[in-house]
């Protein structure tokens, strides 16, 4: 807000024209499906037989995350000990809106204490000062104000329903892809050089065949003959559960990930080794890192591993990764890593998937776990308390829809032209929110240093309508609570 005021305005404390207020807290075992709403940290949060306030009133969130949030309740609530009241304020000399709009576009970081748990206490907002103009003024700032946020909001909703189409236009698009319905004209057309069921049989003989040459190396490097029954240790993949899964298109299949590449989980944080073992730095991932549909890399912090672990777990291009657990939402979550950071492995939270062929393309699989695989990995997930996990047994059960190599590569070409459009569009909506929320602030600006409406010169100035605010707080004495009421007698 502007340090310079129009004249005949002034700055006033908070105190000055009204008294923050805690009241008692209603616990969630108190509150009902009916009676007086009750407000909390996050606004309205359920119903209660008693109210402490008669009439609207500004309340601070004072404690948690949303701590300095602005809320004004209804007629006849109760304002919980998680919020505090701004109680007797005379809307004769100060509007409540005036005051609310000031207040919603205020930053309270110069009066919230904590870190862990912040909070603002009575004696904090002490510290807080607004501008006081005369007071029909006031009236006139506020219509203007809600004129033109009224616009505004109506804009905003607008671009929010954009965003939810957009991303339910993705996942609809995302699911027709790995189902096969997105190239479904194109293979009317076109005829597969080989299946997916060929294209499994391939991938299978290779995995076998990869699987051999290690057990070779193991017995080379420990100077060992093979046994003459070695090769009958081959674990055979784990066979996917299609009986409710969706019909594919003809020349399609289903494999299990464990069919289609090499599983691993990645190296574990806090491991305790001897001081003989050497290690060194290298960057990893992070559950944090791997998001649905894309990696944010904007933070990449490092660990010690030993070389084992590095030559093992250094990430390749086109590796799939998986969420191991976290939030629920997590579960699977993930996307295709492209060599964006070098020398770069991965903690046991994120599992890693190799295919075992070339053309097994990365991109659709990670599209299907986070589309299909979402609502799927949240199914075969464990929840405990505060977390969920899939374990490696659960991810190499995992169904994934195999086509014929030359549909898959058309999917990916039709998938990656339309991905970019609505990314476009997605793009250009955050763009309005975020232009929205500047304009917001711009409007509260400008109101609140008088630039919003014009001054009327014959207006009481503030100077003379604070002194008679400050008279009539004396002469009451201290603001004295509302008494509550039960609800019944609130109707």
């Amino acid at each position: 807000m502007s340090s310079k005021l129009p004249q005949n305005w002034i700055m006033a404390d908070l105190f000055d024209v009204c008294t923050p207020t805690q009241w008692k807290t209603i616990s969630i075992g108190e509150l009902s499906d009916s009676g007086c709403p009750v407000y909390g940290a996050n606004g309205r949060i359920g119903f209660y037989s008693d109210y402490t306030h008669e009439h609207p009133t500004i309340m601070i969130t004072c404690r948690g995350a949303t701590c300095g949030n602005i809320h004004i309740s209804v007629p006849f609530s109760y304002i919980n000990g998680n919020a505090m009241a701004l109680d007797g304020l005379n809307e004769g000399f100060c509007e409540l809106r005036f005051l609310a709009y000031f207040l919603s576009a205020r930053k309270f970081d110069d009066v919230i204490s904590g870190s862990a748990q912040p909070q603002i206490t009575r004696a904090s907002l002490r510290l807080v000062q607004f501008p006081l103009s005369p007071r029909a003024e006031q009236t006139r700032i506020v219509a203007k104000l809600e004129e033109l946020l009224s616009d505004l909001d109506a804009g905003v909703a607008e671009l929010k329903a954009a965003q939810k189409k957009l991303a339910q236009y993705r996942q609809s698009l995302l699911k027709a892809a790995v189902e096969g319905a997105l190239t479904a004209e194109w293979r009317t057309h076109n005829t597969p050089t080989e299946t997916g069921a060929q294209l499994l049989e391939h991938i299978l003989l290779e995995r076998r065949a990869r699987w051999e040459a290690k057990q070779l190396a193991k017995f080379a490097e420990q100077g060992k003959t093979p046994p003459k029954d070695w090769q009958k240790k081959y674990p055979e993949p784990v066979q996917p559960d299609t009986s409710d899964l969706p019909e594919l298109p003809e020349g399609w299949t289903w494999a299990s990930l464990d069919m289609l590449g090499e599983i691993a989980s990645g190296v574990a944080k806090g491991t305790k080794r001897k001081d003989s073992i050497e290690v060194r730095e290298v960057p990893y991932l992070r559950v944090a890192n791997v998001q649905r549909g894309y990696l944010d890399l904007s933070e990449v912090k490092t660990i010690l591993a030993t070389e084992k672990d590095i030559e093992e777990l250094t990430l390749q291009t086109g590796d799939i990764l998986f969420n191991e657990g976290g939030d629920r939402d997590k579960l699977g979550r993930g996307w295709v890593w492209r060599n964006e950071v070098k020398n770069c492995i991965h903690q046991n939270h994120v599992f890693r998937m190799r295919p075992f062929l070339s053309e097994v393309l990365p991109e659709l699989i990670s599209h299907h776990g986070n589309t299909f695989g979402k609502t799927w990995f949240q199914h075969a997930g464990k929840q405990t308390t505060n977390l969920a996990s899939i374990n490696m047994t659960m991810l190499r059960m995992f169904p994934v829809p195999l086509g014929p190599t030359n549909e898959q590569r058309e999917l990916l070409t039709q998938l990656d032209i339309q991905i970019e459009q609505l990314d476009r569009q997605e793009k250009a909506v955050e763009l309005g929110l975020k232009q929205s929320t500047a304009q917001r602030q711009n409007i509260l600006r400008a109101a609140f240093a008088g630039e919003l409406v014009p001054q009327d010169p014959n207006d009481e100035p503030a100077s003379v309508l604070l002194e008679r605010i400050r008279a009539e707080r004396v002469a009451q004495g201290s603001t004295k609570k509302p008494r509550g009421r039960k609800a019944k007698e609130a109707v």
